[in-house]
């Protein structure tokens, strides 16, 4: 198996760990919207869905070294060599945060490993949007329009996860003050935060199986 036929089933995984992941985090969630259920049942399913969205925020870190490396192969983008070693290298590290924010949840060391995971996804949304947008217009540093075009829907996709993964944050906030006891503007914010996770997900999905079509049909245009 050659490197490239290698990254390419990584990236078939990677994309049906983001695709499905999101699909269960967001059936988990179902639940939580049932008033007639008790606060606590409905925040434990409210933690199902944070467990099950590890998957898909790892995935969608992976899916930046694996798709940079495949396009070193392919010869339309310039980044080479040493960039790929050190680049797969940082994304090690940002899974590593990423991860130990997982399992540190509830602590202040896991609140600091988010804020630094967020600050990530911040510079590198920046940057492929930036750059893809700007390939898409001068063919420089992507050459494939193809490419240019993933990259920036890729911008777009971490664009709608990292909201995603802010309202989750602000939901599981609202359901600790509902499990203090009743409270009608807590049950608000959850229906409205429910609500917008709903909308976000729909178009993330439209989203992700776009960028998988430039992928697979490198269409010129």
């Amino acid at each position: 198996m050659t490197t490239y036929l290698f990254l390419k089933w990584v990236h078939i995984i990677a994309m049906a760990y983001w695709l499905g992941g999101e699909w269960g985090a967001f059936n988990a969630l179902r639940p939580t919207a049932d008033t007639k259920l008790t606060p606590e049942e409905r925040q434990r399913h409210m933690e199902t869905a944070y467990r099950i969205d590890i998957l898909p925020r790892a995935s969608i870190i992976l899916l930046l070294p694996i798709g940079l490396h495949m396009g070193a192969l392919l010869n339309v983008q310039p980044l080479q060599g040493p960039w790929i070693v050190g680049m797969w290298v940082l994304v090690a590290g940002w899974l590593s945060i990423t991860f130990g924010a997982f399992f540190n949840s509830d602590t202040d060391l896991g609140a600091k490993l988010t804020r630094i995971d967020e600050s990530f996804r911040y510079v590198v949304i920046a940057l492929l949007l930036i750059f893809g947008i700007y390939s898409i217009v001068t063919g420089w540093p992507f050459t494939a329009p193809w490419y240019a075009a993933k990259v920036s829907l890729y911008g777009v996709a971490l664009i709608i996860g990292l909201t995603l993964r802010i309202n989750m944050r602000k939901l599981a906030d609202s359901f600790r003050t509902l499990v203090a006891g009743p409270n009608p503007e807590a049950e608000a914010r959850v229906n409205v935060q429910l609500a917008l996770g709903r909308g976000l997900g729909y178009v993330n999905w439209v989203v992700i199986a776009t960028v998988a079509y430039f992928g697979v049909a490198k269409p010129i245009f």
